[in-house]
């Protein structure tokens, strides 16, 4: 499969996230959004290194820029794959719980992922197996100041739902069975609102089915690439 393909991870995640998509696919490229604490920036970041067509993909923070890549360049999209993310913005609620985190680490030392916060990333079935402490590793790895960044960008995106229906590009929507951060009528909202769209419940899957389940998702990621509209 040649079509070049953009990831873009979630928060507290990098390219450990896609490594069985890395595999998978030759023409992958993993943006880092790390830098930037606006999800636009990070969007213009990340299309700046892609040719001129390409199909993106992004799971849960990586999904707010993916839609962002799509309000900035439409033309330039192929395809577009939300996993386990969301078109809505923070709810207040949400908003104060955020700023009472950030505000938490800047005040303490960065305890990234900790193992009591897994199961609300990892399916039961993967809370004891090595996928756990693969995602502990990625959030040490990222770090305090890129996670400041990154919720800080997180809380100052935009509600995009009135954008869903104009998306023209064939679109997957995916996530996992057991998705606790962004459910599965998140991902039925967007499905039912943007034209065409395939809706795909991975089971076995908490919020990060690239790690958690991987040939499930290569195989509908390769079907995504390799369908027609």
């Amino acid at each position: 499969m040649s079509e070049d393909l953009l990831l873009l991870p979630g928060l507290l995640c990098d390219d450990r996230l896609w490594q069985a998509q890395l595999a998978a696919f030759p023409h992958a490229i993993v943006a880092d959004l790390t830098l930037d604490d606006d999800i636009d920036i990070m969007a213009a970041r990340a299309i700046a290194s892609m040719p001129d067509r390409f199909a993106v993909c992004g799971l849960s923070m990586g999904g707010y820029v993916a839609l962002s890549v799509m309000a900035q360049a439409p033309e330039r999209v192929t395809r577009l794959c939300l996993l386990d993310t969301s078109a809505r913005g923070d709810t207040p609620e949400q908003a104060r719980r955020r700023r009472v985190l950030m505000a938490m680490t800047r005040g303490n030392t960065f305890r990234g992922v900790t193992p009591r916060l897994l199961p609300q990333l990892l399916h039961p079935d993967h809370l004891a197996a090595p996928v756990a402490q693969h995602v502990l590793d990625m959030a040490e790895r990222v770090g305090r100041d890129a996670f400041l960044r990154q919720q800080q960008a997180i809380l100052g995106r935009p509600d995009r739902r009135e954008m869903l229906a104009g998306i023209a590009v064939p679109t997957l929507v995916g996530v996992g069975s057991h998705d606790i951060l962004t459910p599965k009528e998140l991902s039925v909202e967007m499905a039912d609102a943007i034209p065409g769209a395939v809706l795909r419940v991975i089971e076995g899957a908490g919020h990060l089915p690239p790690m958690e389940r991987p040939d499930c998702v290569n195989e509908i990621l390769g079907n995504w690439i390799g369908g027609s509209r």
